[in-house]
């Protein structure tokens, strides 16, 4: 046998760990972040640990300067494993139960994304604010938060300074309507059930969520959550639009790579969504995708608050506020108009 047939390739083994090395320290700082949130979250299950990892992220960030090794494995954190959350987000939907809302609510449901998505954008115009900066809050605040964020960012040429304002805004607004909602459903006379169906439909984060359906009571948070995820699932088709219109507007992003008209990871949260339907799944797969997702998103979120600096909120100026502030009352509003009619 000759001498090169009994080379071993020794070095593909060190190559591979090499690409891991510089992600690791950011990534076990992301991992231990998420561990606690969610151990906190077994002490207070009325925070989700998504809210608790995310305002961690914000105040080590603001109160620590993070080594640069840590970078990357955070970057990794807030973009591919909150696609991959995003995944596991569809084991948590029944097309049945969506269908149950009944065809009045689920056209609400239409018509509070398709409002909120083009009256931001519209209002976003008159104050001239960047495009690309106006469409995430619009998804953002329209759809599912973070979650459609990320979506977004998938099909468009997105800056990170956008990307990273959009999140921050939809913490700081959605977490405002955790007791606003309830509290004015109360004032308004409103019963739990349609208070519920109210946060689902006007509330950003599933986790901000299902926080005002555990303070509303009742009936509530099971409700708020089914129109909550009816709006998620709005998410896919809205990514292909874009993705479509992207293509069609001849623009080339800076990377000069076309995005795929419907990311891969929006193909596997259908995907989910199918086989959660489909099949009737045993309690144990249900509970583990919900961890994997709950742990996914908790690293993500801290990822993503990890690049909320206070001083580049106070740089990017008043108007991603007011713009965030006008999106949020026109959302509340047409998701009210709309239930009021159909109930």
């Amino acid at each position: 046998m000759s001498t090169h047939a009994q080379q071993v390739p020794t070095n593909l083994v060190p190559r591979g760990v090499d690409k891991l090395k510089p992600y690791a320290p950011g990534l076990i700082l992301c991992t231990v972040a998420a561990a606690a949130a969610m151990a906190i979250n077994l002490v207070l299950p009325g925070i989700s640990p998504l809210i608790i990892a995310i305002v961690a992220g914000i105040v080590v960030t603001n109160l620590v300067r993070l080594p640069d090794v840590m970078m990357p494995g955070i970057a990794f954190s807030s973009k591919k494993l909150l696609r991959l959350g995003i995944v596991f987000l569809g084991l948590q939907l029944v097309f049945s139960d969506i269908v149950s809302l009944g065809v009045p609510m689920l056209l609400v449901i239409v018509c509070v994304v398709v409002s909120g998505v083009l009256g931001t954008i519209c209002m976003g115009r008159m104050m001239k604010m960047p495009p690309t900066q106006v469409l995430l809050i619009s998804c953002g605040f329209s759809i599912c938060g973070a979650a459609a964020v990320a979506g977004v960012e998938g099909s468009v040429d997105a800056d990170e300074e956008d990307v990273v304002t959009a999140v921050a805004l939809v913490v700081i607004f959605g977490t405002l309507m955790i007791p606003a909602i309830p509290l004015a459903g109360s004032l308004l006379g409103l019963s739990p059930e349609l208070t519920g169906m109210w946060a689902g439909a006007s509330i950003h984060e599933i986790a901000q969520v299902v926080a005002a359906g555990g303070i509303i009571g009742g009936a509530a948070m099971s409700v708020a959550i089914v129109v909550k995820l009816a709006r998620v699932l709005l998410l896919a088709p809205m990514v292909a639009i874009l993705g479509i219109v992207q293509r069609r507007s001849g623009s080339v992003p800076a990377n000069g790579k076309q995005p795929a008209i419907i990311p891969l990871f929006i193909i596997g949260f259908l995907a989910m969504v199918v086989i959660r339907s489909t099949f009737d799944l045993p309690e144990t797969v249900i509970q583990a995708g919900g961890l994997a997702q709950a742990a996914l998103l908790s690293a993500a979120m801290f990822g993503l608050g990890c690049g909320v600096k206070i001083q580049s909120l106070i740089r990017v100026g008043a108007r991603p506020f007011i713009l965030a502030a006008a999106s949020t009352v026109l959302v509340t509003s047409v998701s009210l108009a709309g239930i009021l009619l159909v109930h």
